[in-house]
């Protein structure tokens, strides 16, 4: 797998965590479920099938631990469910699944039903499961419903830290971005903040944004390698460009909820920098969450004779360091899904092609950023 470190192009000054990832924030996993198979005309409930689902799972027994979370609205024709409660609660209770458009209710019916799984028989509680979007169906038989509950329970049980998949994987499988096949990402960096080292780490699904406008540090790559170069792929509704982007953030640095929504909002400015406006057809969703405090039981809702409980927390003084690596780390999870996806034929033989590596080094050449 190709990454963009790999070809000479960096982003931002920070120094990325040593896998240069979202697991570099220590407890966090992530598993993908791929689902590819078929070709040819589209037959709605046969294929072609070009989908999945990635979970992120914030901690061990979550739903269970103190997981700060907020969350960011940039353009809200979408979804991340859960988000009412994240707001509410300000806090994460379940992991972050990923998948497409279509498949939003399947997967998050299956995270409730691994929760049950997970308790003693009989025990009775309530889950509200945290499950983002984007729309896959240029290439895959979105109405198809082919993603099932069982891909969700592979994901979690293959949800591992250490180097993550990117690109044609899991939900990002059939994603197209910037008119470039496109899929997952993932970046990490590491911040000094209140005398201390912090992570803090994106992923993202990214399917979103015109070729026009794509940018990489500054330079204006989907101007060098236009549409008339390499082709994009038609889009049935002529509006080519206006999907969706999702972004979980993940920290170990000790924010409260109020500095995780702040958070997740930096992680809109490196879409931003890439080049995506938030277009009005665009679900532009963000999550953030801490794993600091993760040591700490999470008190029931029922409980009214819960103690108080200390927490720790950085001083709001101590956060633009934090926002500045959500911004570089999230431009570059974009960046790392376009590099490290490749060419797909899909549905009725429409083709997403991959961003060319030869031509893409040319351009940051070409500006003097490589």
């Amino acid at each position: 797998m190709t990454r963009a470190v790999d070809l000479g192009v960096h982003i931002g000054t920070g120094a990325p965590g040593p896998l240069d990832a979202i697991t570099d924030v220590a407890g966090v996993r992530v598993g993908h479920t791929t689902i590819v198979r078929g070709n040819g005309p589209l037959r709605v409930g046969e294929g072609p099938v070009r989908t999945g689902v990635t979970v992120v799972v914030p901690c061990e027994d979550v739903g269970q631990r103190l997981v700060f979370a907020g969350c960011h609205r940039l353009n809200g024709n979408g979804e991340l469910t859960g988000l009412e409660w994240v707001r509410e609660s300000g806090v994460l209770t379940s992991p972050i699944a990923l998948t497409n458009t279509h498949s939003v209710g399947v997967v998050h019916d299956a995270l409730i039903a691994a929760q049950v799984r997970s308790q003693p028989i009989g025990e009775v509680s309530w889950s509200l499961p945290v499950v983002g979007e984007t729309w896959d169906g240029v290439l895959n038989d979105v109405n198809g419903m082919h993603v099932q509950p069982s891909h969700v329970f592979a994901a979690l049980t293959s949800a591992s830290g250490g180097p993550v998949a990117e690109g044609n994987v899991g939900g990002g499988t059939g994603m197209i971005c910037h008119e470039f096949k496109g899929g997952i990402g993932t970046a990490s960096r590491v911040v000094g903040a209140a005398g201390a080292i912090w992570t803090v780490g994106v992923l993202v699904q990214a399917n979103y944004g015109t070729r026009a406008r794509l940018s990489v540090a500054g330079v204006p790559v989907g101007l060098e390698i236009g549409v008339s170069e390499v082709p994009a792929p038609p889009d049935d509704d002529h509006l080519a460009g206006t999907g969706s982007i999702i972004a979980v953030v993940a920290t170990d640095a000790p924010l409260l909820p109020h500095q995780c929504e702040r958070l997740a909002q930096r992680a809109g400015l490196g879409v931003a920098r890439m080049g995506g406006v938030g277009a009005n057809t665009s679900g532009d969703l963000f999550i953030a969450f801490s794993t600091a405090n993760a040591d700490l039981p999470l008190a029931s809702d029922h409980d009214e004779a819960a103690p108080v409980t200390t927490v720790r927390m950085l001083p709001n003084s101590a956060t633009s360091a934090l926002f500045e690596g959500v911004v570089d780390a999230t431009e570059e999870a974009i960046l790392n899904a376009l590099v490290a996806a490749q060419t797909m034929t899909g549905r009725d033989g429409i083709t997403a092609y991959a961003l060319p590596h030869d031509r893409l080094q040319d351009a940051m050449r070409a500006y003097g950023r490589r």
